[in-house]
């Protein structure tokens, strides 16, 4: 029998919201006590509302917010050119 992951990362991208809320509380609902939800860029607003949905409407008096990073990437763009993105890290945990 294999046991539970701790610690659970999702990548947030361009797919609606709805699909992180899934994807968290299904890793939550699975054993996870700890999920990380990262995102760049654009999705930066769509993990945020990732977030707040999970601790206020999907798992709510469950799981906290229990730490935020504010990050810089660098992204090698067209024409071989670096530039820095925002990047976030926010991480979800079971109480």
């Amino acid at each position: 029998m294999s046991t539970p992951q701790q610690e659970t990362t999702i990548l947030v991208g361009k797919k609606p919201t709805t699909s992180y809320v899934i994807a968290t509380v299904m890793s939550f609902n699975a054993g996870a006590k700890k999920v990380i939800l990262k995102a760049r860029g654009g999705a930066i607003a769509r993990a945020v509302s990732t977030a707040v949905m999970i601790r206020d409407r999907f798992l709510p008096n469950q799981v906290k917010i229990s730490d935020i990073k504010l990050l810089t990437d660098k992204v090698t763009g067209q024409g071989g050119k670096e530039r820095s993105v925002a990047a976030i890290e926010i991480v979800l945990e079971r109480i």
